[in-house]
């Protein structure tokens, strides 16, 4: 779950990181309000969970309230890298000395976390590395050790703040609290792009950003709730996938997958893209999944207007074919039917009473993933 800037931004507040002061608007009307209470300049930005809004036009600076309203008409529904502007934030502007960059991400192959510190900030670490990657500093933390002081001296150092100032501390306790951050809510990302020291000589993260595991959201009811009331990225075939219970992650082609195991799933896409078509989703029904599971599953796909053919692959052990082939059926049954064209692979329990079962609905079976696979791409593209 990626949390918009406001978002993160409060948090980093609960940690005792200072911010400056802002709210977020969903009108003109309320952004006006907004910049009246702070006074003087303010900065409108789009909220929206995406890199570069600014090129976009996504960040806008208003000297007055008036002029953050005529902004705010023209920000809000706007369409930044496909995501529509329904929240702005309205922040105090703040005349920055200095921009770095600060991060703390997990290194899965080192199976530590991982703090990427510069003295550059404002641009994207991605060509700070291609640029300068001598400015780019790298200190990892074990997490069975946690944070320690040495740790945060490096960063802090490195970042240019000379010990026991002022600056030295504000900038350790920001580097303490992203730490803090990342483990109590199961972070995956933490960062401030710009960390900027200001003309009055406070450091500050004048842009956050959070990215949660979403299968750790179920500790986090607060983030949970914040995600059915906006979606924010997540399509709504990814919402109703989260409440049924199944995995599903959408993708840009017209080929709709279902398989059993995240394994098998992966590799019927793989399939589907050595065969030249393009696959339109992730979706991972499990193992044992019951008739309702599947045609719950299958009724996203038959919704899905960029969906053209439905490839089903099952390897059945726990889960029987003849279920698959019921909730098939049932998803069918109150869809009314569909032109999409279904493609079936099936092995395992039960396998011949499921054929029997799709045969009567005019869907057959091939031998082989590989087989289907290739017909799934051969009507995809009829």
């Amino acid at each position: 779950m990626k949390l918009h800037e406001y978002e993160a931004k409060e948090l980093f507040s609960k940690y005792g990181v200072k911010i400056p002061p802002g709210r977020v608007a969903t009108t003109p009307e309320e952004v006006r309000k907004i910049a009246e209470e702070i006074g003087g300049p303010v900065v409108l930005k789009a909220q929206v969970v995406v890199a570069g809004r600014g090129k976009a036009g996504g960040i806008k600076v208003a000297k007055t309230p008036e002029e953050a309203y005529e902004l705010a008409t023209k920000m809000f529904g706007m369409n930044i890298k496909g995501l529509v502007v329904k929240k702005i934030y309205v922040t105090k502007y703040v005349e920055v000395d200095r921009e770095m960059y600060l991060s703390l991400i997990i290194d899965r192959a080192t199976r530590r976390y991982l703090f990427l510190a510069s003295p550059i900030g404002g641009v994207d670490i991605e060509e700070i590395a291609k640029t300068q990657p001598e400015k780019i500093k790298r200190v990892y933390v074990d997490p069975s050790v946690g944070l320690r002081d040495y740790h945060v001296r490096s960063i802090v150092l490195w970042l240019g703040f000379k010990p026991e100032t002022a600056q030295w501390r504000q900038t350790s306790s920001i580097v303490q609290a992203m730490y803090n951050i990342m483990v109590d809510y199961d972070a995956e990302l933490v960062e401030s792009n710009p960390l900027a020291v200001t003309k009055e000589g406070d450091v500050i993260p004048l842009d956050a950003r959070v990215i949660v595991d979403d299968n750790a959201l179920y500790k986090h009811p607060e983030l949970e709730k914040a995600l059915e009331e906006d979606p924010r990225d997540v399509t709504e075939f990814e919402m109703y996938a989260k409440k049924i219970g199944f995995h599903y992650v959408e993708l840009d082609g017209d080929i709709g997958i279902i398989g059993n195991g995240a394994g098998l799933t992966m590799s019927t896409m793989d399939l589907v893209y050595h065969f030249g078509g393009r696959p339109a989703n992730f979706l991972d029904i499990g193992g044992g999944a019951s008739r309702d599971v599947v045609k719950e599953a299958l009724k996203v796909l038959l919704r899905h207007p960029r969906v053209k053919v439905i490839f089903i692959n099952i390897f059945g052990g726990i889960t029987r074919a003849d279920e698959v082939a019921a909730g098939v059926e049932a998803a069918l049954a109150e869809e009314g039917g569909t032109n999409k064209k279904i493609v079936v692979r099936m092995k395992g329990t039960n396998e011949e009473l499921g054929r029997q079962m799709l045969a009567k609905l005019g869907i057959p079976l091939y031998e082989s993933a590989e087989e289907a696979a290739q017909k799934a791409v051969e009507l995809a593209r009829a």
